[in-house]
């Protein structure tokens, strides 16, 4: 797969090497971490973390250029 900026990365290490999705990932986090959605906690030893993923979107306009990236 060539690395282009307009196509969406499937994994996390792909979204990485590129800076329109690193750039992206920050400002997801950083809204995250301002609502307080979460917090890193020590798990007691007999829970199981949820999963989570990145989903990476890229959002186009009518005429098909591209309006944004979304994480």
């Amino acid at each position: 797969m060539s690395l282009r900026s307009d196509l969406e990365p499937k994994t996390y290490a792909e979204a990485r090497k590129l800076e329109c999705w690193q750039q992206v990932i920050q400002v997801e986090l950083s809204a995250l971490e301002t609502t307080a959605t979460w917090k890193i906690i020590d798990l007691p030893e007999n829970v199981k973390p949820i999963d989570c993923r990145w989903i990476y979107k890229v959002k186009h306009h009518a005429d098909g250029y591209i309006e944004r990236y979304k994480a």
